[in-house]
């Protein structure tokens, strides 16, 4: 597959240089992803802006990733404005995935997803026995 990685602290970007997904390159954008895996990114954007169409066994890589991703709290985001392709991979059923026409939105979902999950962490710290009768903790009493 031919293919460039970006590595960056909160993502990874790769840029696929080919204009169909077929096995080879299926197997070839697993192990890639698999690789930034293994090195900690949990964030993944993949440019398909080249990319024509895929085969089943695109949508199924793709789907794995996705859901590798979510389970460790991060986002794939998929960059493409080709409505074929597009169109394919909502044929295939990918749930929950974020498909986006530029880089720079593609990052912003990255940081997006980041915060989110952020403050769905510090809402999970919220105790409702800190409140008093009138639901003010100790800190916000007027």
């Amino acid at each position: 597959m031919n293919h460039q990685i970006q590595k960056h602290e909160q993502y990874a970007l790769v840029s696929v240089l080919e204009t169909k997904i077929e096995s080879q390159i299926s197997l070839d954008l697993e192990e890639t992803a698999r690789g930034l895996f293994r090195e900690g990114f949990k964030n993944l954007i993949f440019d398909f802006t080249t990319i024509l169409s895929t085969e089943p066994a695109g949508v199924s890589v793709l789907k794995k990733i996705n859901f590798l991703c979510t389970k460790d709290l991060g986002i794939m985001v998929l960059i493409s404005e080709n409505d074929d392709f597009v169109n394919q991979l909502i044929e295939g059923k990918m749930r929950d995935v974020t498909i986006l026409p530029t880089v720079e939105e593609a990052i912003d979902a990255v940081f997006m997803n980041e915060l989110e999950n952020e403050f769905g962490a510090e809402s999970d710290d919220f105790n409702d026995d800190e409140l008093d009768e009138e639901g003010f903790s100790n800190q916000e009493k007027p």
